[in-house]
């Protein structure tokens, strides 16, 4: 769906989609397992300026790897989004007209935006820092690269380079 500006001008558009698996590309690691669901609104926050606020709620599973052992996880995702978007060419205009209520301001370029590419970038900014599979997850060996959850391994740590001892010494105050 295209939220052109002259379709704005006239009226606020209302949108209620399901964006199937695989229609947007997230990049990464991270693949969507559901259909993408998204209902809200855009409008124009000022004829003048055209800049384009997009508020809607979202919700989609996707999968991304664990950051410490590598396994896939099914991510939920459910998020209220509030955005603001000016046109590129004018980027200093306007953002002090911004309420505080939004979220996030980004820039479009031509006689409008795609909505899947704001509903990209919503997803992208509601997944967390860091994907674990468990708060207890083991990751894996440093040594060997076997997944601890599954296996625990018999590798010892790397020894430590001594050449790094005095930096070691003078963070713990114990210099010579």
């Amino acid at each position: 769906m295209f939220i052109s500006l002259p379709q704005l001008e006239k009226n606020p558009v209302r949108f209620d989609v399901d964006v199937p698996a695989g229609e947007i590309e997230f990049g990464g690691n991270i693949s969507q397992n559901s259909d993408l669901h998204c209902e809200g609104r855009a409008e124009l926050l000022n004829h003048a300026v055209k800049d384009i606020r997009v508020q809607g709620d979202l919700k989609v599973d996707v999968t991304a790897s664990c950051d410490r052992c590598l396994e896939t996880v099914a991510v939920p995702l459910q998020k209220r989004f509030d955005l603001v978007y000016f046109p590129a060419d004018e980027s200093d205009g306007g953002e002090d007209e911004v309420s505080e209520s939004a979220i996030d301001v980004g820039f479009y370029e031509g006689n409008g935006l795609a909505l899947n590419d704001v509903l990209r970038e919503v997803v992208l900014l509601t997944l967390p820092m860091q994907i674990v599979c468990t708060e207890a997850c083991k990751g894996i060996c440093p040594v060997c690269g076997e997944n601890k959850n599954q296996r625990d391994c018999d590798c010892r740590p790397p020894a430590v380079d001594d050449r790094w001892s005095g930096l070691r010494d003078f963070r713990t105050g114990n210099s010579h």
